[in-house]
């Protein structure tokens, strides 16, 4: 089954073993709460924002419609905005701001092993192109403007962190 953690195993004998746990990674995302942001390729602007947040997105292998749909609807809901009496009351729905959605496998970087990361964990770009656009029309789906890097770019993203407020997220709930 997609997603889970749960899957069969064989044995030396070729006998299958169930219920044996396999670590999956989850969708991953850094969330940043912006005055500003852009992203630019090449010279060339490719999205740009003023007020709201800027989403790093890391796609793995096994994850599925379900965790964008989870991380999208966490996100454009997540309170990490003041309201006038100065408390993180207000998403970014409510301030009426925008996104930036950014496409990052390196958020998949393992370095447990040696000081180069493996990258083993991120989903092949195919995979990783196809969630990461629906994560963008499901957050367009929710009423905000967002833009967008250019997926497999090299991409210059710059930015003005709010406060700082910076969240990590991830569909299974492991952080």
């Amino acid at each position: 089954m997609p997603g889970s953690n749960v899957r069969e195993a064989y044995d030396s004998c070729g006998i299958v073993c169930r219920d044996v746990k396999f670590k999956s990674k989850p969708m991953r995302a850094v969330v940043q709460r912006v005055s500003r942001a852009k992203v630019t390729v090449d010279g060339w602007t490719t999205g740009e924002i003023g007020m709201g947040l800027l989403v790093l997105l890391g796609v793995g292998h096994e994850d599925t419609e379900a965790d964008v749909n989870y991380l999208a609807e966490k996100i454009a809901g997540l309170r990490i905005f003041e309201d006038e009496d100065g408390k993180m009351n207000r998403s970014v729905v409510d301030t009426g701001g925008s996104v930036l959605a950014v496409s990052q496998f390196t958020l998949y970087g393992d370095v447990r092993r040696g000081k180069r990361p493996s990258f083993d964990a991120a989903a092949p770009p195919e995979q990783a192109r196809r969630l990461y656009e629906l994560f963008v029309r499901h957050i367009q789906a929710s009423g905000l403007r967002c833009e967008t890097g250019r997926f497999q770019a090299m991409m210059q993203v710059e930015l003005a962190n709010e406060g700082p407020v910076t969240i990590l997220l991830d569909s299974r709930k492991e952080f």
